[in-house]
């Protein structure tokens, strides 16, 4: 699974805001230190949004075809965790800068 595949299953949309945070985060690293944490807890809730938006959209198509096979329903909740782990990674990453730029004693 390619990194291109990746982005394109968990919505373009989604994960567009998503980098545009971390790109965010590696610029705020570096000109405004303060403003680290919160966007990676932006970037972190835009992935939960984007994960609960998939649900949504699987449990509507459940509802209107009642012969899903549970190959299609665990295919489908796969796509829809990938914004909440790329959102979660760009948090933790924005947990390590934060603890780089830390001042020391």
């Amino acid at each position: 699974m390619s990194i291109r595949s990746l982005f394109l299953e968990g919505g373009v949309f989604g994960m567009t805001l998503l980098t545009i945070v971390l790109i965010l985060i590696i610029l705020a690293a570096w000109k405004a230190p303060a403003w680290v944490k919160e966007l990676g807890l932006i970037a972190l809730m835009t992935g939960v949004l984007w994960t609960f938006s998939g649900f949504y959209q699987i449990s509507d198509i459940v509802a209107d075809n009642p012969g899903i096979t549970h190959d299609v329903i665990f295919g489908g909740v796969r796509v829809s965790l990938i914004p909440f782990f790329y959102g979660g990674s760009i948090y933790l990453a924005s947990l390590i800068l934060r603890i780089i730029n830390k001042p020391r004693l």
